[in-house]
């Protein structure tokens, strides 16, 4: 099993939550983020100076198993990217164990109710 953590644009989610229904992945957590990228802006707006560079995204955390591994990635990039820079970034993490708590089911079987 694999957690795949995606930071993307807030603009580009419900296109990316689309990729991931078709890739055949059914649930993933997401939250609000913050980040500070490479790009260091400041803009000027009636006299009032605005630090541009944090930047708002979305995190999404996704486990899944080991073969839907690159069907997720490429839905992500597939709906994420634009080609600017701000895209985002996909990390990749092993998962060791996995435990269901309403059934006590163990290891990659708790994470769909059938086969894929």
């Amino acid at each position: 099993m694999k957690q795949i953590q995606a930071i993307i644009r807030k603009t580009r989610f419900e296109d990316v939550k689309e990729a991931l229904y078709e890739a055949g992945i059914e649930w993933f957590s997401y939250m609000d983020v913050r980040g500070v990228g490479k790009a260091r802006q400041e803009r000027i707006y009636r006299g009032v100076i605005y630090d541009t560079s944090y930047i708002e995204r979305i995190m999404l955390t996704i486990i899944v198993r080991d073969v839907n591994v690159k069907p997720t990635i490429d839905a992500i990039i597939s709906a994420a990217q634009t080609g600017e820079v701000g895209d985002g970034r996909i990390f990749v993490s092993p998962v060791n164990e996995s435990y269901s708590i309403r059934t006590g089911l163990q290891g990659d079987k708790t994470l769909y109710t059938d086969e894929k």
